[in-house]
């Protein structure tokens, strides 16, 4: 099996995406983050000392999805057409569940984005409120779905 990441002589490498043909390119990842109720019911009434919770971690998503390139090391820096962010309340756990869903027309996908995204904007909810639960835990970061280039559509059963 040849990785994509390797050279002939088995060094790093960014993959050479110029011979691709561009497509509408949509990645949708999430993840959950879980708590105590305390935690899920101070973020919920907007009661924590570091501010509206949900609206920093969506803001957080967003930069993570357009600073992945520069996190990860071997993905392309890319001209995102759209950034979605959805958050889910989770009262049964309690928790959280985040969507992150990155768009473009290019040559390479944006699962990544979507998942740096995700992960970002998790990793925020936990920042802010750690002083309240710090036994949080984030779950499940995963691809949902992606749809164009040359390995079609996938979507998660």
């Amino acid at each position: 099996m040849n990785l994509t990441h390797l050279d002939e002589n088995d060094r790093p490498k960014m993959v050479d995406v110029s011979a691709k043909e561009q497509t509408t390119r949509v990645a949708v990842a999430s993840g959950k983050i879980t708590m105590s109720q305390e935690a899920y019911d101070a973020i919920v009434s907007q009661k924590t000392k570091k501010g509206p919770v949900i609206q920093t971690a969506v803001i957080a998503a967003i930069m993570g999805v357009k600073k992945t390139s520069e996190l990860i090391p071997m993905c392309h820096p890319l001209n995102l057409s759209g950034i979605n962010c959805d958050i889910e309340e989770l009262p049964e756990l309690p928790g959280f569940k985040l969507y992150v869903t990155a768009k473009l027309t290019g040559q390479t996908g944006v699962e990544m984005e979507a998942l740096t995204g995700t992960s970002i904007g998790l990793l925020t909810i936990y920042d802010m409120v750690k002083a309240i639960d710090k036994g949080m835990i984030i779950s499940n970061v995963q691809l949902e779905s992606k749809e164009g280039g040359k390995s079609g559509e996938y979507k998660r059963l």
